[in-house]
């Protein structure tokens, strides 16, 4: 007999041998995930309960499971489908998970299982984006960035000066940030909206100054001595000091200085135009047009519904319109002290934002003005978008334009915009930028 031949037999044999236990011992994990996924739609606890860790069953209860599905599609809307299941080997770990298309949101179900096949990490989390490659590069041999301070009052903000290389007296557009501590680059998980556009202006041959919001750098102590909290202390007084650096700089066309301002930003660019008197235009993008606590309430109303329709979340939307309606009473009999305000901000700011209406502000500018606004967008929507067209209805000064899949940081999608896109990496698409760039240079948008 040939032993080489029985000896290559058998090694051949066990290879095979330990492929098939290899891809049944697979199966049977992808069928215990599916299992484990089965209880989860079907908000058995319980069942998923007794299958985990001993020190997750410590740290949880089989009510956490019971309603997660139900809560998820409350959120996202109805299951669409389930992709086909995955296996994922991180730092020596499988990982099992399928990826669930709902109505509104793209989630991925994800489970692994300890030595003793219990269940150490159940997650439903958003399906990792695919790399994007930005449009908005930095490209050295067109653009260059400065180091600037914007001083206003004793306050310093640190900021960048974005410049296209090889030209002089150029048009500028100063950008101004939405509500809270933003950064120059109005960083909002992995997206840099503001960066973006810089970069994207700076190739068509326009400067862009962005820089730090006083919020961020100085905290609660950003209201000057003698002054109350308000938008002009939050916004509107560094922008003018803005300004007036890109006025003092050489590289700048002192005749082409432009204010953009998001969301809160751009509800206040009317604002900023009726101080300085010294712009060339103003751009609002997806900003708003109705009074601010109003849009509180309908973005607690739009979140809650998504996540919860409890007897206590319909308690806190009851609570945020009370606290809405007496911040409108502010300055008459009818204001009720003992309500707390929105967002625990003073009333000297609730009374300035009553006192302010962008558009009727905007209605007595002349400078050309170019309104932006996304259609997916759940805190500025729609309604806005038809105010200040209502109400700068025959403006020639004027112009609109909003896009269909933009949300509320210009990131592209389709349905209902969720929280959670805000998470997932996407730049501020070239046609935005082109629009802002025509404007600015005088063409037709």
């Amino acid at each position: 007999m040939n032993y080489s031949v029985i000896s290559k037999w058998a090694l051949l044999v066990g290879i095979l041998l330990a492929q098939a236990c290899s891809a049944i011992a697979q199966d049977l994990s992808f069928q215990r995930a599916q299992k484990v996924y089965d209880f989860l739609v079907g908000g058995q606890g319980d069942s998923i309960y007794v299958n985990l860790t001993k020190e997750l069953q410590a740290q949880l209860s089989p009510a956490v499971f019971n309603e997660t599905f139900d809560k998820t599609e409350q959120q996202f809307g109805k299951l669409q489908s389930k992709g086909e299941w995955q296996k994922e080997v991180v730092q020596g770990h499988s990982l099992y998970y399928a990826d669930m298309k709902f109505e509104r949101y793209n989630l991925r179900f994800l489970v692994s299982f300890d030595k003793d096949q219990h269940i150490n990490t159940l997650r439903l989390m958003p399906v990792p984006a695919e790399p994007v490659k930005s449009t908005a590069t930095y490209d050295k041999t067109k653009i260059s960035e400065q180091d600037i301070t914007i001083e206003t009052d004793g306050f310093k903000l640190p900021g960048t000066l974005t410049l296209p290389l090889g030209k002089t007296k150029v048009p500028v557009v100063i950008l101004v940030h939405g509500s809270g501590p933003n950064d120059r680059d109005e960083t909002i998980g992995p997206n840099k909206p503001f960066r973006d556009l810089a970069w994207g202006l700076a190739k068509h041959g326009i400067a862009v100054i962005r820089y730090d919001k006083r919020t961020r750098i100085y905290g609660e102590s950003f209201v000057p001595v003698g002054r109350q909290m308000d938008f002009d202390v939050e916004t509107v007084d560094d922008a003018l000091s803005a300004i007036k650096l890109a006025k003092s700089r050489v590289e700048i066309a002192t005749d082409s200085v432009y204010i953009l301002g998001h969301s809160q930003g751009g509800t206040l660019a009317p604002r900023i135009a009726e101080r300085s008197k010294e712009l060339a235009g103003i751009i609002l993008l997806a900003g708003l047009a109705r009074p601010l606590e109003d849009a509180i309430v309908e973005q607690t109303t739009y979140l809650t519904a998504l996540s919860d329709t409890s007897t206590a979340a319909k308690a806190k939307i009851a609570t945020v319109k009370q606290q809405a309606l007496n911040i409108k009473r502010i300055g008459t009999a009818d204001f009720d002290a003992k309500v707390p305000l929105l967002l625990n901000i003073p009333s000297s700011y609730w009374a300035f934002a009553n006192a302010y209406k962008p558009v009727k502000v905007a209605a007595k500018l002349s400078l050309p003005i170019l309104i932006l606004q996304g259609e997916r967008d759940y805190q500025v929507t729609m309604e806005d978008f038809g105010l200040w067209r209502t109400g700068l209805i025959g403006h020639k000064n004027v112009h609109f334009k909003s896009y269909p899949k933009l949300n509320h940081l210009m990131q592209e999608g389709s349905g209902k915009s969720v929280p959670a896109e805000y998470g997932q990496p996407s730049s501020i698409p070239d046609y935005v930028v082109n629009d802002v760039a025509s404007f600015v240079r005088h063409k037709n948008l």
